[in-house]
């Protein structure tokens, strides 16, 4: 039964993260040891304290969590590039779909982002890794893309992304990611529910 209440969902969390099943990824089949957390936009900044608590819990019961922000990642990336300050320059006066299709370009998943996650990986010890900062990078990197990109670059360790929306799954239509409650990022079948696993 999936915990309705935010308290129950992060002891939920904890339960199953810390458990040898999640941590040895037990029973995925050949599936990509992807999951999700969807909770409700609105309750961003109550998930957001959940989910350091959850990290210090799991922290000492000898798991650690490595985590990685989206927006800080992109905003770090366009930094590293030398054109933060040109894109904060031209953002006021540009039209909204050139700006999104500028940093479309700037942050592609597959030549930018799914590498620089490598990257930070490849340099970190850990159990879990969380990915966070989905919402604030709509529309110029859309969730499905990021994780299809992944799959090559996340091997060995569980994944746990928080998403502001909902986790739609159907057997007739697929699984597909809601933003926010409201925008179909589009069909992405291979993540769990995290709220689904047992404990």
């Amino acid at each position: 039964m999936i915990p309705k209440t935010l308290p129950d969902q992060e002891d939920h969390l904890f339960d199953v993260l810390r458990g040898d099943r999640f941590l040895q990824m037990e029973g995925l089949g050949n599936e990509v040891p992807f999951f999700i957390y969807p909770y409700p936009p609105e309750a961003a900044l109550e998930v957001a304290g959940a989910k350091k608590r959850v990290k210090n819990r799991l922290a000492a019961v000898g798991v650690k969590v490595f985590e990685i922000n989206l927006y800080d990642l992109s905003v770090e990336l366009l930094k590293g590039r030398k054109v933060w300050d040109r894109v904060l320059a031209v953002e006021p006066d540009q039209d909204k779909a050139d700006f999104r299709e500028l940093l479309q370009g700037m942050l592609d998943p597959q030549l930018h982002i799914a590498p620089a996650i490598r990257d930070r990986l490849a340099q970190e010890q850990f159990d879990i890794f969380f990915l966070t900062g989905i919402g604030e990078v709509f529309p110029y990197i859309r969730s499905h893309n990021v994780l299809n990109n992944l799959q090559s670059v996340v091997k060995g360790k569980p994944m746990l992304m928080f998403f502001p929306g909902r986790y739609e799954q159907s057997d007739t239509l697929g699984s597909s990611l809601v933003l926010f409650g409201r925008l179909r990022d589009d069909q992405y079948y291979r993540a769990k529910n995290i709220l689904e696993q047992e404990a």
